[in-house]
């Protein structure tokens, strides 16, 4: 019993340090919007990839940039409607 209290406190502690780890009550949205900027951030990080893009796309790098991080901000859409819980 004491081993799965600690597995759970560990996921728990993993959930509030890392936010794209997810939780229960993780949307579609939010996890889709989570691994869309993970991707954007690792073509920014890697210097070959952002050549590549900017190669295949016909252009700058400074341009790719720039449109990989306009796409951060919303990359999946705006956020859908919640139901009001009252």
């Amino acid at each position: 019993m004491g081993d799965r209290y600690n597995i759970f406190s560990q996921m728990e502690h993993l959930q509030s340090k890392y936010v794209g780890t997810g939780h229960s009550d993780t949307t579609k949205w939010e996890w889709m919007t989570n691994q869309h900027r993970d991707t954007l951030a690792s073509y920014l990080g890697h210097h070959d990839l952002l050549t590549y893009i900017a190669i295949a796309e016909n252009e700058s790098k400074a341009r790719v940039r720039f449109n990989l991080l306009d796409k951060m901000f919303q990359p999946c859409g705006p956020p859908p409607d919640r139901p009001n819980v009252d």
